[in-house]
């Protein structure tokens, strides 16, 4: 795996480094993710926010109410739509990198899925995986 990841959005107004290795990532099946991705699940990473650096652009921020009832920053590309990371307002030193807008996502494998009992039906979840019904606390 390349010591600095790369990625972007869609339209490329958006450019970011991760300067950290990824190798678990999380599927979440909450119905907030599913909207705000437009897919079954949002497949992720979760890192410190000091990890990720904006070269380009600056993402738009949409503040919303997760199904957890937590507040959520969702941040996404205002030219494109593309989602890039999101923030829970009260853990600003995580953040949850949208792993779809990564150049090379190499290396990496989904271990566990969250919000599992709001997967949509046609949802294939490996399982091999870890499955939580709900969330759970993220290992950092």
């Amino acid at each position: 795996m390349p010591a600095q990841l790369t990625g972007g959005c869609l339209c490329g107004a958006i450019r970011y480094t991760v300067d950290q290795p990824i190798s678990e990532l999380r599927a979440c099946h909450c119905t907030h993710c599913q909207k705000a991705s437009g897919t079954g699940a949002s497949i992720n990473a979760m890192l410190p926010a000091s990890s990720l650096t904006i070269t380009k652009g600056k993402p738009k921020l949409y503040e919303d109410t997760a199904q957890s009832g937590r507040t959520l920053n969702r941040l996404f590309c205002a030219n494109c739509g593309s989602p890039i990371y999101s923030q829970r307002a009260n853990a600003p030193n995580l953040l949850v990198l949208k792993v779809g807008t990564l150049d090379n996502p190499v290396g990496m494998k989904i271990t566990a899925n969250i919000w599992t009992n709001s997967a949509r039906p046609w949802t294939y979840i490996d399982p091999a995986s870890d499955r939580h019904p709900e969330n759970f606390t993220p290992r950092t």
